[in-house]
This record gives structure tokens, C-alpha cells and sequence, in this order.
């Protein structure tokens, strides 16, 4: 994931900075060999091992996510047993005293309403003079939509601490599932923009592709014949169902698809200039981020513009990023008019910049949308970075 809003984040700092705070004070280690006090010692280690519950719940509260990461869970809690369930079954018990499970449910009821339960041997009864469960704190995984589940700590005794610790560490198990729904509905709003895009490009380029095919169907057959085989493969890219990320060689090569088409119609009216270094080829970025901005130069730029006119792309190499840009000698726009097209205040029917913006945002952060430099009569150059590394882009791919 990428691009946290401040609130989320300072919610991940808090719970992350109580869990060490508060298993630190719980947990008394001895001192080991390279770390310069036991407070040391447990903070590295309530970290390390939040950090791999967290990649368990990267999903939410699934049956498999909740199964791996609840061992994990129970370590930071040093206590024989760690329930999670959710509004109306246990999804996994983890630890000793298994046969205290039909309980959970019963007991976990005032959890799922909304506030921390505390279990003393009373009501966790048990007849093993083996099992260490006979006390039990519970509180509920709370979002901010509702309580989802309910996290149980079951042990031989309860304390205000471990009452603490619980209610803590429920609330950092809700921070990882807020998170999920957030990248889950990030996905959906990239997938959503994508159906946009596709909706808005292929018609007219359909159109004018298959007229410009048929005008050298009887003249020239062969070269129908090619131009046809470019369409194919371009509407095969560009109406694809796969991943939502692709690599600058893929994108770039549907690119000159798509000019060789639009060379087809315009002729020697559309001169084309690339300039690409090739060692970022490999980079990947989201897919259809270039082709929308060469349509938005040749359909705004060029197609409305006396006598000929050149489409120059360019993808440079920038050490830690990749930086493409997309220009064209044509009658330019309206600064004004372009910045609402980004903001998402105007409907006008410049193809995919908005969307693009949006979509690169999403990904990368707020400092990686396009730029645009235009004025009337001056041209434009839209131009965009992205990381060569991403974890955002590299997780999802």
C-alpha cells in the first residue's frame, strides 16, 4: 500500500508506539548479546513480531490471515491461549485449552457490543487441573463503521495490564483490517477508473481505426493487412483484463501501435519523435498511463491544428525514478481549463488526463501526478515520474 492519509498513519504510530510501551512493561526479558538493555531487547522484538501479524492481516479477518497471524499474536501477549472470532463464530483459537472453546461465543457477546470484558475463574470454568485458562480478558475489534470481532486472551490470572495490553492490542489488530478495506478499496477505485478509461477511448479510436484500415483495403491490401494485425493487438491490450500494472516496454510498445493507426489516418500530417532510455524498460507503472496522453496530443494538439505537427515522447532515466513525457507543437490549451480537468470539475472530453492524474495519485502519492505546461497556440507537455521501485506496485503485481 502507499500513500497512508495523516490520520491513518498516526493511528498505525500510536497503536504500533503503545504495543512496544506496554508489552515492554509486560514482558521482562534477559539482556542478550547486541543490544544494549532488556527495554532494547523487547522492543525489537514486540516490532519484529507485530510486523509479521501484520502480513497476515494484510486481508482483513479472513479464516487464513487470522490461522497464521494469531500465533504471532498470542507471543506479543506471552499467554497460553488467543482467541479472535467474529459477530457470530471463532474463526481461530491459538494455544492451550482448546476444550474451553464452545465458550467463546457466549462470552465474547458483550465484547461484540462494544466494550472490553473482563473473565475471572467464575465464569471461566474448568475441571483440568492442567490447563492454565481460568481467567480471560476480551475486547472488541473495533472499526470505524462497527465492531467486527471480538480478540480473547485467556490465561491463569488477569491485571490491569494485561487488560491494557489486550484493549491495545485489539486496537491495532482493527488498524491492520481498516487498512485492508482501504487497500481494498483503492483496488476497486483503480479498477473502476480503468472501466472508465477503456469506455472512453475505444469507441472513437475504433471508429477511426477501422475507417482508416478500410480506405487501404482495395489501394493497398497489405498494408490493410498490417494495419489490421496492429489494431488487434492494440484493442487486445487495451481492452485486457489482467493486472492493473504493466512495464514501460509493454505500454510503450502498445504506444506505437496506436501511432502507427493514427499515422494511417493523418499521413504526413502527425510526425513522430522517441526518446526513450533503454535501461528503464523493466520499470512498471500503471497500465494505460502513456497511450491516453499520446491520444489527448494527437486528437487536441494536432488533429485541430493547420498543416503538420509532431508528437515527442521521451522516457529518461532519473536515477531513483523514471520520468516520461508526452509533447506536442499543437494549439495548446487553456492553463485554466486543464487544472479543472484535473481537479475533476469539468466534463471535458480531453481523453484520460484526469483519469491518468487520478490513477497515479492513487499509486504513488499526491507528488507524483502529471504536470501539464501549455498555454493557446503554445503546444503542451504533460510529463509524470514514477519510482523505479514501488512496494505499492511490486505487492500488487
Amino acid at each position: 500500500m502507499t500513500g497512508l492519509d495523516l490520520p491513518t498513519a498516526l493511528v498505525v504510530a500510536a497503536a504500533a508506539a503503545a504495543l512496544v510501551a506496554l508489552v515492554t512493561l509486560y514482558r521482562a526479558r534477559s539482556k542478550p548479546r547486541g543490544f544494549i538493555s532488556v527495554g532494547d531487547q523487547a522492543t525489537y522484538e514486540t516490532l519484529h513480531t507485530a510486523s509479521l501479524a501484520a502480513r497476515h492481516l494484510a486481508d482483513g479477518l479472513t479464516d487464513d490471515g487470522c490461522t497464521r497471524a494469531a500465533p504471532f499474536l498470542r507471543a506479543l501477549m506471552a499467554t497460553p491461549a488467543l482467541v479472535i472470532c467474529d459477530r457470530t463464530s471463532v474463526i481461530v483459537w491459538e494455544g492451550e485449552g482448546r476444550h474451553h472453546l464452545p465458550a467463546v461465543v457466549d462470552q465474547a457477546a458483550a465484547a461484540l457490543s462494544g466494550r472490553t470484558v473482563v473473565l475471572g475463574p467464575d465464569e471461566v470454568t474448568c475441571t483440568s487441573t492442567e490447563c492454565q485458562v481460568r481467567a480471560a480478558v476480551i475486547a472488541p475489534i473495533q472499526l470505524d463503521t462497527g465492531v467486527v470481532g471480538a480478540l480473547a486472551v485467556y490465561a491463569p490470572r488477569t491485571s490491569a495490564g494485561l487488560t491494557r495490553a489486550v484493549e491495545e492490542l485489539a486496537g491495532w489488530v482493527a488498524t491492520q483490517v481498516e487498512l485492508a478495506e482501504l487497500s481494498f478499496e483503492r483496488t476497486r477505485a483503480m479498477e473502476a477508473e480503468l472501466r472508465a478509461l477503456r469506455a472512453q477511448i475505444s469507441p472513437h479510436f475504433i471508429y477511426n481505426s477501422l475507417a482508416a484500415i478500410a480506405s487501404f483495403v482495395r489501394t493497398d491490401p497489405a498494408r490493410a493487412r498490417e494495419l489490421l494485425l496492429e489494431f488487434a493487438d492494440f484493442t487486445r491490450y487495451a481492452l485486457r483484463r489482467g493486472g492493473a500494472y504493466t512495464t514501460l516496454q509493454e505500454e510503450l510498445r502498445n504506444v506505437e501501435r496506436y501511432l502507427v493507426l493514427e499515422q494511417a489516418r493523418f499521413g504526413e500530417r502527425l510526425g513522430i519523435t522517441l526518446r526513450v532510455a533503454p535501461e528503464v524498460l523493466p520499470v512498471q507503472l500503471p497500465y494505460l498511463a502513456i497511450q491516453p496522453l499520446v491520444e489527448n496530443a494527437v486528437r487536441h494538439g494536432l488533429a485541430a491544428k493547420d498543416g503538420p505537427g509532431t508528437v515527442t515522447l521521451s522516457v529518461a532515466d532519473l536515477g531513483s525514478e523514471a520520468e516520461i513525457s508526452v509533447e506536442d507543437d499543437g494549439v495548446g490549451a487553456d492553463p485554466s481549463a486543464i487544472r479543472k480537468i484535473l481537479d475533476g470539475q469539468s466534463r471535458s472530453d480531453s481523453v484520460g488526463l484526469g483519469n491518468v492524474d487520478a490513477r497515479l495519485r492513487q499509486v504513488y502519492g499526491e507528488g507524483y501526478g502529471l504536470v501539464v505546461e501549455t498555454a493557446p497556440g503554445a503546444g503542451m507537455r504533460v510529463s509524470f515520474r514514477v519510482p523505479k521501485f514501488s512496494p505499492a506496485v511490486t505487492g500488487s503485481s
